[in-house]
Formats: C-alpha cells, sequence, structure tokens
C-alpha cells in the first residue's frame, strides 16, 4: 500500500514529537531538512525542520500547548485557545503555524491542522495545501487507526497520479510522472513567480527518485490503465477518450469544476459530467486539464491572500 511508504520515523522527529501534546491524529516532517534537495538551499544538517500536526479537536490541543509552550505562540496567546483555533479554521488554509520555535537544538517551525478539514482537502483539494505537500516524500512520525483518513490520505495520491497521466503524453519516464507531481500544488502558485526558485520542482525530484517510486509505486502497478515498466523507469498510459473519461471523473471535484468552467460556454448550463466528456473527446484535453489546475491554485492562493487581508483589518 501506497501510504505505508509515507510511514518512518527517527530519533531526532520522535524526540521533537515528544514535546507536544500527543492527542495527534497524524503527525508528519517534510521539506528540505528531511529530505536531500538539490541547488542553492541543499544544507540539509542546519536546514529548518517542518512540521504539520493534525488535530482532533484543535480547542483543547491548542489549550494543552500553551500551557506546555506558550512562548512558542505570537501575541494571539492572550486570546485563548477558542481564538487561535477559529482563526486557524478560518484564515488560509486551515492552518495555524507557530515558526521560528528551538527545540532539541533544532530549528523548527510546526503547523496545526483540523483532521476534518485535512480529509476536506485530500478528497477535493479545496486549497491543496497540506495535500499537495503530501503528494511528496515526508516523514510520517505518528499515525492513528483512523480509517477514513488513512483512506484520503491513499485517494490525494491516486488523485496525483491521475491528474499527472491526463498531462502526460502516452509514453513517458517516471522521472517526468514525479516532476509533474510534484509541480502540481505550485501550478500557478505567486510564489513561484516571484520569490521561490524557479527549479525547486526539479531540485526536490531529482535527489528524491527512489523515495517517489517508494510512494508510488504500487498505485503504479495496480493502476489497470498503465503498463509499468519499473525495471526500466518507463510508463505507457491509456489515452483514448474513454480511458481520458475515466480519469477525469475520479479527479478531485474542485479541479472537475475548474475544468467545467474553462469549457462550458455561457448558455449552454451542461452539468460536469458533459463537459468532462467533451474534454476526454478533445484533442488538446492535457492542456485543459493543466490550465483547470493552474486556476485551482490561483483562485485559492488568491482566496488565501483576500482571507488574510480580511483578518488583518479586523485585528488592526
Amino acid at each position: 500500500m501506497a501510504l505505508q511508504a509515507l510511514q518512518s520515523s527517527g530519533v531526532t522527529f520522535r524526540k521533537i514529537l515528544s514535546h507536544f501534546p500527543e492527542e495527534l491524529s497524524l503527525a508528519f516532517v517534510y521539506g528540505s531538512g528531511v529530505y536531500r534537495q538539490a541547488g542553492p538551499s541543499s544544507d540539509q544538517k542546519n536546514a529548518m525542520l517542518d512540521f504539520v500536526f493534525t488535530v482532533d479537536d484543535p480547542v483543547a490541543w491548542h489549550s494543552k500547548n500553551l500551557k506546555k509552550n506558550w512562548r512558542h505562540y505570537s501575541f494571539l496567546k492572550v486570546l485563548g485557545p477558542k481564538i487561535i483555533t477559529s482563526i486557524q479554521n478560518n484564515y488560509g488554509a486551515g492552518v495555524y503555524y507557530n515558526s521560528l520555535i528551538m527545540c532539541d537544538g533544532r530549528l523548527i517551525k510546526y503547523g496545526v491542522i483540523s483532521t476534518n478539514i485535512l480529509i476536506e482537502d485530500l478528497l477535493n483539494w479545496n486549497n491543496l495545501y497540506i495535500a499537495g505537500r503530501l503528494q511528496k516524500p515526508v516523514k510520517i512520525i505518528s499515525m492513528n487507526e483512523d480509517v477514513t483518513l488513512r483512506s484520503a490520505l491513499d485517494r490525494n495520491l491516486k488523485s496525483a497520479v491521475t491528474t499527472a497521466f491526463l498531462m502526460l503524453p502516452e509514453s513517458f519516464s517516471e522521472e517526468d510522472l514525479f516532476i509533474e507531481i510534484a509541480g502540481l500544488s505550485y501550478s500557478g502558485d505567486f510564489r513561484m513567480v516571484v520569490g521561490e526558485d524557479k527549479t525547486k520542482v526539479l531540485n526536490i525530484v531529482k535527489p528524491n527518485i527512489a523515495h517517489f517510486q517508494e510512494l508510488y509505486g504500487s498505485i503504479l502497478q495496480e493502476n489497470p490503465q498503465v503498463v509499468y515498466k519499473s525495471q526500466q523507469g518507463r510508463l505507457e498510459i491509456d489515452k483514448s477518450p474513454e480511458g481520458q473519461f475515466t480519469q477525469l471523473m475520479t479527479l478531485p471535484k474542485s479541479l472537475q469544476q475548474q475544468i467545467h468552467h474553462i469549457m462550458d460556454s455561457p448558455g449552454k448550463n451542461r452539468d460536469v459530467e458533459e463537459t468532462l466528456f467533451q474534454v476526454a473527446h478533445d484533442p488538446d484535453c492535457g492542456d485543459v486539464v493543466r490550465l483547470g489546475m493552474k486556476k485551482s491554485v490561483i483562485y485559492s492562493s488568491l482566496k488565501l491572500h483576500k482571507m488574510w487581508k480580511g483578518w488583518l483589518r479586523k485585528t488592526s
């Protein structure tokens, strides 16, 4: 199972985790401090460690964490756990971050997200923020037996593969696939135009091919629409209209809706399934999906920006 490849632990990460309340449905660490990246920011030993903690009850978790780690929080700590949770759930991507924390001799930041909000993002790609992180190799250091969460994590990986398939030609390499997958959450992201390294996706993928293979190998082996030649690192997929329609119908809701908005002419009022059927027969199907992906990320980025501006106005 692909999810098993996500699970890993290390003494350093578990020691850091011991400083926080235990009520976590999922905890993982990601980024250049965990997996080597190519390029100028490749100093893995001194890189900041990025954690995400998923919790069933954010108010209770923040209440305990404020007692244990009061100094981690900004001025918002004086407002209490209910206000912190309200900001977490209603502004940004549903994640509350504490940054630039020294813990066991390592610089860390950690985000806290509600289990329900994460599941929604994994299934529907509402903002593709944490879901996008989980499409790339991460180290899971704690996970409970929540069947719904585990299923959603697996669904997110399968959705990433399907979306990449639709944007790739009939035959391609593993590296081509992993580059497409790693780039999904950056599609249309303004950070890739201003501020972020333009080769970020390549820097993530190239040193970590083996980790991507571990993460996606079983999904590729079990997919009936792909011929996966793992020894040669090559894949062939079904690019027939019927095959593409099957793939389009399994895409996350938000991406389906963006494709529908792109293709549905004013006044036609077709349903999403009719639009996807048309796209499946379009020679430019891959370009349409890529544009839909780009618009999804742009829309999410703008929505998050507006929400933060609104909150800042309220608190100023």
